[in-house]
């Protein structure tokens, strides 16, 4: 995927707030998405990765916390809670047809932008070397998780790392070489100038991979739920939001993201 493609299979227009909105990015060869728990990245761009996965996309998941708070069992053993959401994280990877999970296993809740996971991060991005990666929007406004905020730092300083030579040289070993993405898709953004359209079939996959997550039922899906049945509820609100996000961007299904590409 380089430049000249990418301007070429972008539809350009203007928004409902004037803002200038670019649609779909060429499926890239390979894509790797960033997040901070087990399941963040099934919410908000599982059905991207399921619409680029279908297109010949290599997908893979980097999981930058162990999971273990994401619980209201006070008696859980936190140990085994991490294992579960490590199965879980895996299974509703291949559902939306990712090739692989790297778990980075930092405390749940604990997560920081230091030197150390930043280095973990760049490695693991001149590893895998993505075209796209897909990450939080660290400049999210009144974001309480203060974990995504890490996360979405690492994510960018990550990718500042990865490209540039003397960010851990050390790592630049056994044909290991700098990477420099051509794309950065930021979820949940603050300000939004990019969507990907959805199918009906890969909004079914992202709900598929989330219902996978069986730990989160209670806790994440239906904790707001009086409805008699909460599933169909949980099914039925998933709709709704992407057809909102549809109609900002003038398509049935989109799923919304800040799209940078000239400043990596």
């Amino acid at each position: 995927m380089n430049d000249s493609n990418r301007v070429d299979a972008q539809q350009l227009f203007t928004g409902p707030a004037g803002e200038r909105i670019t649609i779909d990015l060429p499926p890239p060869k390979s894509a790797l998405v960033i997040v901070a728990h087990p399941d963040d990245a099934e919410f908000h761009c599982g059905a991207t990765l399921a619409k680029w996965a279908r297109a010949g996309c290599t997908v893979h998941h980097l999981v930058l916390t162990d999971g273990s708070k994401g619980t209201w069992d006070r008696g859980m053993d936190q140990s085994v809670l991490v294992e579960v959401r490590k199965a879980e994280q895996r299974t509703a990877a291949t559902i939306l047809g990712g090739t692989g999970v790297v778990f980075l296993g930092k405390i749940d809740g604990e997560l920081n932008s230091d030197r150390e996971t930043r280095a973990q991060v760049s490695a693991i991005i001149r590893r895998l070397k993505p075209e796209v990666i897909l990450g939080h929007d660290p400049w999210k406004r009144y974001r309480l998780h203060p974990d995504h905020a890490a996360a979405g730092r690492l994510c960018i300083e990550g990718i500042v790392a990865a490209r540039d030579p003397f960010f851990h040289p050390e790592q630049l070993v056994d044909g290991i070489t700098p990477h420099r993405p051509e794309a950065l898709l930021l979820f949940e953004p603050d300000q939004p100038n990019h969507a990907e359209t959805v199918s009906e079939q890969d909004l079914q996959l992202q709900i598929d991979a989330l219902l996978a997550h069986e730990s989160q039922i209670e806790t994440t899906h239906l904790y707001k739920s009086a409805a008699a049945d909460p599933l169909q509820q949980f099914r039925r609100a998933q709709l709704e939001r992407h057809e909102r996000l549809g109609q900002w961007a003038s398509v049935p299904l989109a799923q919304q993201f800040h799209l940078l590409t000239e400043q990596l």
